[in-house]
């Protein structure tokens, strides 16, 4: 075991090696030394080559150099260190809003060698003990404004009493109290590549949350592949989004990619369409990343804001309609890259940019990845045959001492749980999750299709479509539909609206109207609630 972690909890927890993907490193800029520490490639590197004085990070008040934030992160990890008891492999929860505070603790926990346990700032403390127990984590950092769940939540696990530090607090109790009495430099741990670095824990769209092991390794694989292959930044790019680093979208698109190459983010607390239209015009931004429902919500509020220098649009989090993709195309002359990742493989790994864009698609596998189309058996099926998707690459699933683990990979491939179409040009077109696949009266019918139907109609914001239990037919397509403010219409109307636009056999059998569909804080729908029969 080559490791620099003296605590050895999370090689303890790794699954067994026969129930690892095959992970295959098939790319010149996949070659990684045996010893890497993803904090000072992404961090420290840019410092001592002479680009400290470029703006790293910008958030409310706040505009942070790349030095000024490797002082922030050193000072922290020292906290860490001498102060909290942390060592290589300890886990650190980290709590707050997308901030400069954030992205500085979760450096600081890359260059102890620790382990860091990001979670959503609206979890409440019976879902943080969970994450607690679960990572038995021995530190935690997090902002003072959202204090009082994990003031609930930590009492009664030993390990924790005086391992809990706040920054925001105002006094010289708080992390920037302690900060203040540290030296600004700090002995970077030399983690192996295969040392685990973030625990992640899966957003919930399908019940308990799977708590995902990624290596320094891992997240340099995100830094090498996605900025190259797919978004192209440049260091006067300005990153800024809305998905929270607790979620890995969120580290990729405002963390990683923007460090990769000494660009800057821009960071918002809590992000609604509002706030990111006037922090990309205020600040200038270039490059965005996002979910579906933001882009379709920031439709109508455009011609309020000048965002002239956006120039690359990212979407991930779930599927993201050609409606969506064609309204937002004609409105700012942007063509928002889709893409398909998870959690358990860290970030994005089919998506197509530019002019290979195909809107409806999700696209092409990325550089490094491979996918398939597999049966229920892991046999190929044709193309244009509905199957599910299969991957593997550089990256994959491996859980924490989860049994789920035999179910997501299989045969060395990572089954994400989508079911996908793969055309003759290697284009992948996104059917359903796996579960969200319709069988009614013999016909296979996909929800999103369904959906992408009822959003073309102008009284509608958004929809979900599920499977209902029926008598007759076994199940029905139901849809939950949210109307836009104002709009006025009935369920006949739409049901016949659907009919003139997809296979009448297709439409809405029934259709309840809602104030919002449930959705998780990562903005994912939670079609398992609507499933749910009422209490």
């Amino acid at each position: 075991m080559d490791t620099a972690h003296l605590d050895v909890f999370a090689w303890r927890n790794l699954p067994p090696q026969d129930e690892w993907p095959d992970l295959r490193f098939t790319l010149p800029e996949l070659q990684y030394p045996d010893h890497l520490n993803c904090g000072v490639e992404l961090l420290d590197r840019h410092v001592a080559e002479g680009r400290g004085e470029r703006v790293a990070v910008i958030g409310p008040n706040v505009r942070w150099t790349y030095a000024e934030l490797l002082d922030k992160a050193n000072r922290i990890a020292r906290v860490l260190a001498e102060g909290m008891g942390v060592v290589p492999g300890s886990r650190v929860l980290l709590r707050g809003f997308n901030s400069p505070m954030m992205v500085a603790c979760w450096f600081a926990v890359m260059k102890a060698g620790a382990i860091a346990v990001a979670t959503m700032p609206m979890l409440r403390a019976r879902e943080l003990r969970v994450i607690i127990d679960k990572a038995q984590v021995n530190a935690c950092l997090c902002d003072q404004d959202i204090a009082a769940e994990l003031d609930e939540a930590v009492p009664g696990h030993a390990s924790l009493r005086g391992r809990v530090a706040y920054w925001n607090r105002g006094d010289r109790s708080g992390l920037e109290g302690q900060m203040e009495r540290k030296d600004g430099t700090f002995a970077n741990c030399p983690t192996a590549a295969t040392d685990t670095c973030v625990i992640a824990f899966t957003s919930g769209t399908t019940g308990g949350p799977k708590g995902t092991m990624h290596f320094h390794r891992d997240i340099m694989v995100a830094a090498d592949l996605i900025p190259k292959y797919l978004v192209k930044p440049v260091p006067d790019d300005i990153f800024c989004g809305s998905p929270p680093l607790a979620f890995t979208f969120g580290l990729g698109g405002l963390v990683i990619f923007p460090f990769k190459v000494g660009a800057a983010v821009v960071l918002i607390e809590k992000p609604s369409p509002e706030a990111l239209l006037k922090a990309i015009q205020d600040q200038k931004a270039t490059v965005c990343f996002t979910a579906p429902t933001a882009y379709r919500a920031m439709l109508p509020l455009l011609s309020k804001y000048d965002i002239k220098s956006l120039r690359v649009c990212v979407s991930a989090g779930e599927h993201l309609p050609r409606s969506t993709w064609e309204a937002f195309h004609k409105a700012t002359g942007i063509k928002i890259i889709d893409g398909i990742g998870a959690t358990e493989m860290l970030h994005i790994f089919i998506a197509s940019d530019g002019d290979e864009i195909r809107p409806g698609a999700t696209g092409k596998v990325l550089p490094g990845y491979e996918a398939r189309i597999v049966d229920e058996n892991m046999q190929d099926v044709p193309d244009g045959t509905v199957g599910r998707l299969a991957v593997r690459g550089p990256t994959g699933c491996r859980y924490l001492a989860d049994r789920r683990q035999s179910v997501y990979v299989k045969q060395g491939w990572n089954l994400t749980g989508d079911a996908y179409v793969r055309d003759a040009d290697g284009y992948y077109w996104y059917q359903a999750r796996a579960d969200d696949m319709i069988v009614s009266a013999g016909y296979n019918i996909s929800g999103p299709e369904v959906e992408e139907a009822l959003m073309e109609h102008d009284a509608v914001r958004e929809c979900a479509v599920v499977a209902a239990p029926d008598e007759e037919r076994g199940t029905i397509v139901k849809a939950y539909v949210v109307l836009k403010d104002g709009a006025q219409v009935d369920a006949k109307t739409l049901q016949d609206f659907v009919k003139a636009q997809i296979a009448p056999y297709k439409y809405p059998r029934k259709i309840e109207f809602l104030e919002a569909l449930p959705r998780t804080e990562s903005g994912k729908l939670q079609r398992f609630k609507l499933r749910q029969p009422p209490a």
